[in-house]
């Protein structure tokens, strides 16, 4: 079925600022510490390297955050790197962000993983604690060290 479109002009078409429906949109790495004011020293293992990289790490070794300043050796675009180690009977992920991603768009991702966690009823007998998973069952290597 033939579509016919009514044009104002005879060559191409136009619009206005108004219809385009422009944005401005957030740019630039911002302020990392809106990333890490999120954790806290009771919960999360804070070591700055070398090459002034920041890992966070949870006390548990599930969780890693790494932020890479000058980009991740071997990836030097990333600039922040997001794993939570899986468990024998489920699948960790991982999310990486570029160095030029805002950090409030990281922290927004951080914070919803971190309102997934939840702690592991010890005093409850039927209760066990997920084992992390090891390198050769795809877990991450670079950090889990105990």
């Amino acid at each position: 079925m033939p579509v016919t479109v009514a044009t104002t002009r005879p060559y191409g078409f136009a619009t206005t600022i108004e219809d385009l429906r422009l944005h401005e949109w957030s740019l630039g790495p911002g302020q990392p510490c809106d990333v890490t004011d999120l954790f806290r020293a009771k919960d999360f293992h804070f070591i700055v390297d070398d090459r002034a990289d920041v890992h966070v790490a949870s006390k548990d070794g599930r969780f890693y955050l790494g932020w890479y300043p000058k980009g991740r050796r071997g990836s030097p675009r990333e600039g922040w790197k997001l794993v939570v180690t899986g468990t024998g009977d489920e699948p960790g992920y991982q999310a990486s962000f570029d160095r030029e991603t805002p950090a409030a768009v990281v922290a927004a991702a951080v914070a919803r993983v971190l309102e997934t966690a939840r702690p592991v009823d010890a005093s409850n007998s039927g209760a066990r604690a997920s084992q992390p998973r090891s390198p050769a069952q795809g877990g991450p290597s670079q950090w889990a060290r105990k």
